[in-house]
């Protein structure tokens, strides 16, 4: 690999912290971020041809267009981003990172103003164009500049999602959440007082602002004696567990997730666990049980088609 290259500076270490960005959380995200393109006059300080030529023969190094590489341990993403001319961005670069985002399918592409030699268009490529503070290399788009673009292209629940995964993994912390809407138009700070870094996952935080907009009072991460910390507790006592594939797929966790629920119930608490996919692509339905819980604890008929005033829990 390009490693075996001693003093290089093309594959030398980034640490620093940027704008409010904790580039160090994994060595993944260093990995992802510190990706540079390689130009082939930069290759030639260090290397001499017949050495560059050995590396693209044995798949070490990538040539992603005329002049320009990429080190074959690059993400797919990032070298895709990088035969498009662009850099990973927005939901996209978002993804790769850890961060959560609703709608992951089409690649995000930041693009400089000044960029020649662009492919054709495509449907499966969103363009972003704007200048960037990033290095003139760098494979990926600045952190916070994606961000605030993911908050453009996403719904507002998501958009909220995508900052609580970003915040709460460590990706970005306070001094990066507030560059993030300094960036945004001023509409868009409506969105900052319902944000909660406490939220561990993005149905978790799509799941609590669908409670919030039945008027519902609710808190996150809270633990019960007997029980354990839970997800969200509505009202008091509606327990509401945001199950995904990925966390309880296996015949253990879910007799681990039974006996919680029953322990809950001995306490006089109702539990209710939608799975992520509906709490992202099926709202109503998730909406419509709540509003049917809710409505029978207090002896009514339906919840939520004026706002309903609850207690906050303790």
């Amino acid at each position: 690999m390009l490693h075996d290259v001693p003093d290089c500076p093309l594959v030398g270490p980034w640490t620093e912290q940027r704008g409010g960005v904790n580039t160090t959380t994994t060595s993944d995200r260093t990995g992802i971020l510190d990706a540079d393109l390689l130009t082939y006059s930069e290759l030639r300080v260090w290397l001499p041809r017949r050495r560059i030529a050995r590396l693209l023969d044995g798949g070490q190094l990538i040539r992603v267009r005329k002049g320009s590489y990429v080190r074959s341990d690059s993400a797919p993403q990032l070298v895709a981003a990088a035969r498009s001319g662009g850099r990973l961005d927005c939901i996209s670069l978002l993804r790769l990172l850890g961060v959560f985002v609703l709608e992951p399918h089409v690649a995000h592409i930041q693009m400089d103003r000044t960029a020649t030699r662009i492919a054709a268009r495509t449907d499966a490529v969103v363009r972003h164009f704007r200048a960037s503070a990033v290095r003139p290399l760098s494979l990926a788009a600045d952190v916070v500049e994606a961000a605030a673009q993911a908050c453009r292209c996403q719904p507002p629940r998501a958009a909220i999602a995508t900052l609580d995964s970003a915040w709460h993994t460590g990706l970005l912390n306070d001094e990066g959440i507030a560059a993030v809407f300094g960036r945004l138009p001023r509409r868009y700070q409506a969105l900052r007082p319902l944000l909660d870094r406490r939220s561990e996952s993005g149905p978790e935080t799509l799941m609590r602002l669908l409670v919030r907009s039945l008027g519902l009072a609710v808190d996150i991460q809270v633990r019960i004696d007997g029980v354990g910390r839970v997800d969200l507790v509505v009202e008091g006592w509606l327990i509401i567990e945001c199950d995904s594939e990925a966390h309880h797929a296996d015949w253990i966790a879910r007799k681990r997730d039974a006996r919680r629920d029953l322990a809950a119930a001995t306490r006089g608490y109702t539990t209710l666990r939608p799975i992520a996919e509906d709490i992202m692509h099926h709202p109503e339905v998730v909406l419509n049980a709540v509003r049917g819980l809710v409505a029978a604890r207090r002896g009514v008929h339906s919840v939520g088609s004026s706002r309903a005033t609850g207690r906050k829990a303790d």
